[in-house]
């Protein structure tokens, strides 16, 4: 699949088919995952696979009831490794790199995932404690993101997007608010 019709064609899938994900396909996801760009080469980002039905309904509850996490064959938690950036980058590291380095990799994850035929769902709405405690997570491991990945059983529209004039600014910043 093209690049461009990767970004284009993924949509956020929140229904899943119960069929399971073959292994060698969440290798691959987990693959474009690591080659996700991050500052200095630290690659500051860490993967949870989550099968365990009890697991995915801990997640269920930590993400505020949203239980497409529960029903996707599997779910990636994506975390900042927090001391793997601050060993290079100080407190820099432990704030802002490692959160780059995760959100990069959620990108490549979900743009894999729908070239291989897969939906997938960047959740971030989610109490991070109760995220790392279902999951046994160390103090260093910040969760940024659970992606639940299986068969899409919708195919939802494209949502609307701002024109690039909106966006984009030349030398300055010169737009107004909204």
């Amino acid at each position: 699949m093209d690049v461009f019709e990767a970004i284009k064609g993924r949509r956020s899938i929140r229904a899943y088919k119960p069929n399971p994900i073959p292994d060698e396909l969440l290798s691959k996801i987990l693959e474009a995952a690591q080659w996700a760009p991050s500052a200095g080469n630290r690659q500051a980002r860490d993967f949870i696979i989550v099968r365990d039905p009890e697991v995915k309904r801990g997640l269920c509850k930590a993400a505020l009831e949203q239980c497409f996490i529960e029903e996707a064959p599997v779910d990636i938690v994506v975390c900042a490794n927090e001391e793997r950036s601050a060993s290079r980058y100080g407190e820099r590291g432990r704030w802002l790199y490692c959160l780059l380095d995760a959100a990069a990799s959620v990108q490549n994850i979900l743009l894999a995932a729908h070239a291989l035929g897969l939906g997938a769902c960047w959740i971030g709405a989610f109490h991070d404690q109760e995220v790392a405690k279902t999951l046994g997570l160390p103090g260093w491991l910040r969760p940024i993101a659970i992606i639940p990945i299986g068969y899409p059983a919708e195919r939802p529209w494209p949502t609307s997007r701002m024109p690039p004039e909106s966006l984009v600014h030349r030398d300055r910043y010169k737009a107004g608010r909204g």
